[in-house]
């Protein structure tokens, strides 16, 4: 039996929203799409020549483009010469590999594709529904995500907060108040919202909070999963 693959960190995800917010700045946007459409690396002469604007503005900006991940930087020496006499090498950049989203409220199909994605792999391999494997990984899943959290209720909230839940004290529950999956959910309620009610039990669980108990209970304007008490 094959456990879940390496998770995504959430917080690169949360990144994006500061490098999309750099390229507000119109010169920054200038660059990072010179640099993006520039057949290979580009030096920073290249760039504020291309540009129209001062070499050292152009250095700024684009040094600010590395520092959100929107772009790479590599040095070469574009002389051919080597040795000593042969200059300091030039400073190059390059459009980053890394894809960049952003989505307010916070969303994870990338979490949930992952997740259906090897539930089809297992059911092939295996013979199981495709449900009963799917509340197993995701099972599997939320005991990943609650392994390293504590046993009080603000351990618990900060790991659901870090994974775009939004928890909320409500009387004796924790209402979270966005799915991660909201439209997965819409379009397949049944399916989403059972394999996030198997991921939140998980975490719970994991998180050796006693008095807490995760279940489905579906309001407008909330996620489908609430964790109230055990005297529930």
């Amino acid at each position: 039996m094959r456990g879940m693959n390496p998770l995504p960190d959430p917080e690169p995800q949360r990144n994006d929203v500061a490098a999309v917010s750099a390229l507000d700045e119109p010169n920054r946007r200038r660059l990072y799409d010179y640099v993006s459409s520039h057949s290979g690396a580009a030096t920073r002469d290249e760039a504020s020549d291309a540009l129209q604007i001062p070499r050292q503005t152009a250095a700024f900006h684009l040094d600010k483009l590395v520092e959100v991940g929107l772009l790479d930087v590599e040095f070469e020496r574009r002389t051919g010469r080597t040795g000593p006499g042969a200059g300091r090498p030039a400073k190059l950049y390059q459009r980053a590999e890394r894809d960049i989203h952003v989505n307010l409220p916070e969303r994870s199909y990338e979490l949930a594709g992952r997740l259906l994605a090897q539930a089809i792999d297992e059911t092939e391999s295996t013979g199981e529904s495709p449900r009963a494997v799917l509340a197993r990984l995701a099972t599997q899943l939320g005991h990943q995500l609650g392994a390293q959290t504590g046993g009080s209720d603000d351990q618990l909230q900060h790991t659901l907060e870090r994974w775009g839940y939004e928890p909320r004290v409500e009387a004796d529950d924790i209402a979270l108040v966005n799915c991660p999956f909201h439209q997965l959910a819409r379009t397949h309620t049944q399916l989403v919202c059972g394999m996030n009610l198997h991921l939140v039990k998980g975490l719970v669980t994991a998180t050796e909070c006693p008095q807490r108990r995760a279940r489905l209970d579906p309001r407008e304007g909330y996620c489908c999963v609430r964790i109230g008490t055990t005297t529930d």
